[in-house]
């Protein structure tokens, strides 16, 4: 199948633009792998800005992978580099960019069809060394830890530089003096050599001295009609259940300057510019950098909104745009439930919102969650409630988004239970037919997925076997297989104890020592 997997690179290739090709020869080669389609992993600002640093250093190539390349996953033989089509074994490192942990299925996966072995202790000298990054594992590094060589921890640009240094520098010498070396760098953690200290989360401090864009025109990635660019990092809310706000503190903004530098970068490619961050209203200087977008003749769109504030003139630049939806995020359906998770937002301010959008887009899109911390039957009412007053005062679809509670690392949240799982199906089909009854379109992710989820955002080492001895890896079978190997999901399942020891207990957020510009 392998012939196809090159068939369908070659083809993706021709559409593309921006593609650095290299000869392999005298070169340290990188594969950087997202695992997921190259739709999702197109639109990753990670992988276009791993791609242009590492292949701005003398004596590199960097060649991209993903899990599959065409729009349904299916075995498509040994994994390929997309610009040369080699084998993933051929690279010197395999670096992995992991931001869900529903793709950690597809990371085992991965290695196996590389004839890479899985566990980082039965590779050898002929062996890539293999890195793994991205918000699931810096949150939680445990159950990928027997499968990597390295975790890089935080924000990956303060360490790139002497990660490649130390990839170049103890090549010759084999693999144990490569991961002493790697060992050696803040922020990386060498699950094999780790002598249980405290690992910093890495933090870049001054986001202009790093351009995060586009840098590969790709027309068939999921946002391949627009030029993505980083407008922030970070969040300043607090809301109690969200991994970026504690993960990515403190919130730091790009100059409108540098902005409008990447903005005329993309401008041969694209007219439309994605501007992407937490919350792409919160930008202090919003107003200013829309205007010197219209000046460069530039649409926008926007990656997330706030209910409040709401920029008018964010507003009118999206639809002057042409956006047909817009996003909000209410979260829960009650005031009470809003006030318990920091969320900042009333019905009030939601509802105003809703007004104010009316006339101007096609749909409305609202995200809540269900199974929160303190949830009761009429949290859950309420939500129907909130989105048919909406769908009344903007007059158009209101979409209802749904997903159940996964509680995460390092949030005030991380010791909650997840809900069980016969009261998140009831109350999601319960959700499912009131929001019909009331003329809203309603979307919800499956309640077994957030048990997997939460299982493997709270998963430890014994998990971590588990994953690994899946001959085939697949999130439906996780559970069963956790049961043969007698390893109890419900321990992860249920509230954690306060004084218990927490698998990411590792992991200082602490970020002095990677608060590198």
């Amino acid at each position: 199948m392998s012939w196809q997997a090159a068939e369908t690179a070659r083809e993706l290739l021709v559409g593309e633009r921006g593609v650095v090709r290299r000869d392999w020869g005298g070169q340290l080669p990188i594969a950087l792998v997202y695992p997921n389609s190259y739709g999702v992993g197109m639109s990753s600002l990670a992988i276009h800005s791993l791609y242009r640093f590492f292949n701005a250093q003398p004596g590199v190539v960097c060649e991209r992978a993903f899990a599959w390349l065409g729009r349904a996953p299916r075995n498509e033989g040994p994994p390929l580099t997309l610009e040369s089509q080699r084998p993933l074994a051929e690279a010197a490192l395999v670096a992995i960019s992991v931001s869900f942990e529903m793709d950690y299925f597809h990371v085992v996966d991965l290695l196996r069809r590389a004839n890479i072995p899985v566990r980082a202790a039965e590779r050898d000298d002929r062996h890539p060394v293999v890195l793994v990054g991205g918000p699931a594992v810096s949150a939680n590094p445990a159950p990928l830890a027997l499968m990597a060589d390295a975790m890089l921890i935080g924000e990956a640009e303060p360490a790139l530089a002497a990660l490649t240094a130390a990839l170049r520098d103890a090549a010759a010498d084999g693999r144990r003096a490569i991961l002493e070396a790697l060992q050696g760098i803040c922020g990386l953690y060498v699950p094999l050599l780790h002598d249980g200290s405290p690992v910093q989360r890495l933090c870049l401090d001054d986001l202009d001295a790093w351009p995060t864009a586009s840098s590969v025109y790709a027309p068939q990635a999921e946002f391949g009609d627009m030029h993505l660019v980083e407008i922030a990092r970070g969040c300043m809310r607090g809301c109690r259940f969200c991994l970026a706000g504690y993960l990515y503190r403190p919130m730091r903004q790009r100059s409108v300057a540098h902005i409008l530098d990447r903005a005329r970068e993309g401008r041969t490619w694209h007219r439309k510019v994605g501007l992407v961050a937490a919350a792409v209203s919160d930008y202090d200087e919003i107003n200013a950098l829309l205007d010197g977008l219209r000046a460069l003749g530039l649409g926008v769109s926007a990656s997330s909104l706030r209910v409040k504030p709401l920029s008018p003139a964010l507003l009118q630049a999206l639809q002057d745009s042409g956006a047909r939806s817009v996003t909000l995020a209410p979260e829960a359906g009650s005031d009470r439930l809003r006030r318990a998770i920091a969320k900042g937002v009333t019905r009030d301010d939601l509802l105003q919102a809703a007004e104010r959008l009316s006339g101007r887009f096609a749909s409305l899109k609202l995200y809540y969650m269900v199974g929160l911390p303190g949830e009761t039957d009429a949290d859950v009412a309420e939500i129907v409630s909130l989105s048919a007053e909406a769908r009344r005062l903007f007059g158009r679809e209101v979409v209802v988004n749904v997903t159940p509670f996964v509680p995460k690392a390092h949030t005030p949240f991380e010791r909650q239970p997840l809900m069980p799982l016969p009261v998140l199906e009831a109350r999601l089909r319960d959700l499912r037919s009131r929001c019909r009854a009331a003329g809203l379109q309603f979307r919800s992710e499956a309640a077994w997925q957030a048990q997997v989820q939460a299982v493997l955002a709270r998963g430890d080492a014994a998990v971590g076997e588990v994953l690994l001895a899946q001959t085939r890896p697949n999130p439906r079978r996780l559970l069963r297989d956790m049961a043969m190997h007698e390893v109890d999901a419900e321990r992860y399942l249920q509230a954690q104890p306060a004084q218990q020891p927490l698998p990411w207990d590792i992991i200082s957020l602490d970020a002095s020592c990677g608060a590198v510009s």
